[in-house]
């Protein structure tokens, strides 16, 4: 035989698949070669018949080659019909090159010259054994070695001699080496060379594969030279594998050059990881060394899947598996719409995770010894999908590249995927704009249990959200929190706006960004508000802190640390200023050691203008109110008047328009003033005190009420009154009084 026994086992452990087609190779070979034996005895009985001293000898020779040779140690022949009864028979079947020394041997035969039947009465035993060396020994001489016969056992076989056909309808028996086997029915049509196993066939292997080879009918050809097996099924512990036929292609010694399983191929495994490949096709190449395999391909329709705890499901037009060595696989290729998704299982409830999808015309993964998954690379437009598996319906993100490359782990989970040149990030959520990103490279790491952890953007990263792109060195996505994290000068245009951080993140679901160290932001091309004042012409509006927190839905951003907000010649300092660039409006927070600052402009009669400073815990203002609203500690501080008080609210007058049609500009100026509780006015020479004072800059005029008001006066001394008016122009003070009390004084104070 051309196998021994040890390349028979490795053989048997290549795979589940090409055990099932190696193994009824080696058995429907072996029929083939008894079949063509026992058709040689009915050509040949009957001649050249010699009465020996030990018994009965009937041989056949060609060309000087002894082709057949049938020895009985006794033969009776019966008057009756001419029939003869052959004892104690073996047969040795030579070749017509002497190449082969196969024996077919039982207690009886009978044989019927006249129908030319010859038929085995009882048990038939065969056993086929390959004699290389017969080509160059003289004719008959035995092997030097016998090695590993394969064995058969039938009853009741019948050949023809006339017809050359040989049948049997009882159960046929083989040994080899680790396995035995069994079919039933066994038909030899001389006229085609075609072997038929009618039914039953069966192969068991012992050891350590414990595989178990069945199929329900068997066919075996000369020309062309090849094995064919209906519906084969394999079942080797937890693999088994089924397809609707299975073809062995023979070279001219027998050996296996191709398998080919057609229709339906099905290979599964159980375990933890339960596991199954379908094809309509799988074809695999044997080397020329004994039991080797060359390549095995799936094709036609190829679909794999993983189930357990981190399921998976793969298609593709075609997978081909490459080995090298003594069957070690190295590289799959699969190709023609690749397509893997990965379901992720998360390791406790309050987890997250994600299913993915990579799609490809061409991926290949190459393997380690022990068939681990080292590294995988596709070809053409690759495709990455991340869909959560708690998110709504739609939610996923997009990664594509020229070329993905995946690295695997010790253990073969995959760790990390590079994809080089031209990176890309798409966030797609149902009824929102799609978020890109963009760069020279990406790189993505892997978390067992939860799927991609981060993604590493660099070079020339850009990024577009709707009306905002942004730029960096450098980005880092999280798909857990779709948060993108810039670095290395990070830039980012809103709309109208622009700003500049040491770092930047941004949230690629809700539109909000964060921003950290020296943030700079600049909000220009406005549209002039003629009915606006302290944020109202065209000028940009400029914004400075340590850090900011942008929100989409609401178009606005706090800014926190020092935060400066200007235009023109307004001024806004505070620990913290929220400012909505939509409404131009704002509300800036203070703090125990650091109040807010406000700078603002009031007029005089004469055009003369004299900056306000104010100071307070909070301020609140909107542009197309013109009211600024200051609350705790209030201080206003002007040029020769200082006005305290808890509350504070500052209306401002709208913009004048420019000469000649001129962009609105210069500071917002004062119309009047309203404060409340506990308010204290200062002056260089008088101080006034009330509940309520209103200031109005038309005619400088401060109006103090409720507490009652008083006036302490340098000269005067202290005065009261249900209302007290300061004339700030001629220092005059009017003093009124209530309905019991109607007085009024004008006092006029000497400079």
């Amino acid at each position: 035989m051309p196998a021994e026994i040890s390349r028979l086992r490795r053989w048997i452990a290549i795979a589940a698949i090409t055990l099932t087609l190696a193994v009824a190779g080696i058995y429907f070979y072996s029929q083939q070669r008894v079949q063509n034996a026992l058709n040689q005895v009915p050509e040949k009985i009957g001649l050249d018949i010699q009465q020996t001293a030990h018994g009965f000898t009937i041989s056949k020779s060609e060309q000087g080659r002894t082709l057949f040779k049938v020895q009985a140690s006794k033969a009776v022949q019966f008057k009756q019909g001419g029939k003869a009864e052959l004892h104690d028979v073996t047969i040795t079947l030579y070749g017509r090159d002497s190449s082969r020394f196969d024996q077919i041997y039982g207690a009886t035969f009978d044989y019927d010259p006249q129908s030319g039947a010859v038929v085995g009465k009882g048990e038939v035993q065969i056993d086929l054994q390959s004699n290389p060396e017969g080509v160059t020994k003289p004719d008959q001489s035995p092997p030097k070695e016998l090695k590993n016969p394969i064995h058969l056992k039938t009853t009741e076989l019948a050949f023809n001699q006339k017809t050359g056909n040989a049948s049997t309808r009882e159960k046929v028996d083989f040994y080899i080496p680790g396995a035995t086997g069994s079919a039933v029915g066994v038909d030899y049509a001389a006229n085609t060379s075609v072997l038929t196993l009618q039914s039953q066939v069966n192969i068991v292997f012992s050891g350590s594969t414990g595989a178990t080879v069945t199929a329900i009918h068997g066919t075996i050809t000369k020309d062309p030279h090849l094995v064919v097996l209906d519906l084969p099924h394999l079942q080797a512990h937890s693999q088994q594998s089924d397809a609707d036929q299975a073809t062995l292609f023979l070279r001219p010694d027998n050996t296996v050059e191709r398998l080919l399983a057609l229709g339906h191929v099905r290979v599964e495994s159980e375990g933890k990881q339960p596991a199954q490949v379908r094809s309509d096709q799988l074809e695999m190449l044997m080397g020329e060394q004994q039991n080797t395999v060359r390549t095995a391909t799936f094709s036609h329709n190829v679909q794999m899947e993983v189930s357990g705890t981190q399921s998976m499901q793969g298609s593709a037009g075609r997978a081909i598996l490459h080995f090298v060595g003594k069957n070690q696989l190295t590289i799959v290729h699969t190709e023609e719409n690749v397509k893997l998704t990965q379901h992720q299982k998360p390791a406790t409830a309050s987890a997250t995770a994600q299913d993915l999808e990579l799609t490809a015309p061409v991926v290949d993964f190459w393997l380690s010894p022990g068939n681990l998954l080292k590294r995988a690379q596709t070809s053409g437009a690759a495709k990455i999908t991340i869909r959560p598996t708690t998110s709504s319906p739609g939610q996923q993100t997009l990664i594509t590249a020229g070329k993905f490359t995946g690295r695997f782990d010790q253990f073969g989970q995959l760790s990390s995927v590079h994809g080089a040149p031209n990176g890309r990030i798409v966030n797609q959520n149902p009824g929102q704009n799609e978020r890109v990103s963009t760069s020279d490279t990406l790189d993505a790491s892997f978390r067992t249990g939860v799927g991609i952890e981060s993604i590493v953007q660099q070079g020339r990263v850009f990024y577009v959200d709707d009306e905002r792109k942004a730029w960096s060195d450098r980005a880092r996505y999280t798909p857990a929190d779709q948060m993108l994290f810039l670095t290395g000068s990070p830039r980012v245009i809103d709309g109208s706006s622009t700003t500049t951080a040491h770092t930047m993140r941004m949230n690629r679901a809700t539109g909000d960004a964060f921003a950290e160290g020296d943030i700079r932001s600049t909000y220009s091309e406005l549209k002039e508000q003629p009915n606006g004042a302290l944020l109202a012409s065209s000028s940009p509006i400029h914004v400075t802190s340590r850090s900011m927190t942008g929100h989409r839905s609401s178009a606005a951003a706090v800014y926190s640390g020092d935060a400066r907000l200007w235009q023109d010649a307004n001024l806004v300092k505070a620990p913290s200023i929220e400012f909505d660039r939509d409404h131009r409006s704002m509300v800036a927070e203070g703090s125990p050691t650091q109040p807010v600052s406000t700078t603002l402009v009031q007029v005089d009669k004469n055009g003369k203008v004299t900056p306000i400073a104010i100071t307070s815990a909070q301020l609140t203002y909107t542009d197309s109110e013109r009211k600024a609203h200051f609350d705790g500690g209030v201080e206003a501080k002007g040029a020769d008047a200082t006005i305290t008080s808890v509350q504070a609210d500052v209306f401002l007058q709208p913009r004048e328009q420019g000469s000649n049609n001129q962009p609105l500009e210069g500071p917002g100026k004062i119309d009047h003033i309203i404060a409340r509780e506990h308010v204290v006015m200062t002056q260089p020479t008088r101080r006034g005190t009330g509940d309520n004072l209103v200031y109005t800059a038309a005619d400088d005029k401060f109006v103090l009420t409720g507490g009652p008001p008083s006036i302490f006066d340098a000269e005067r001394g202290r005065t009261t009154g249900v209302s007290l008016t300061f004339f700030r122009g001629d220092d005059r003070v009017l003093v009124e009084g209530n309905d019991t009390s109607p007085t009024v004084t004008h006092t006029r104070v000497a400079r």
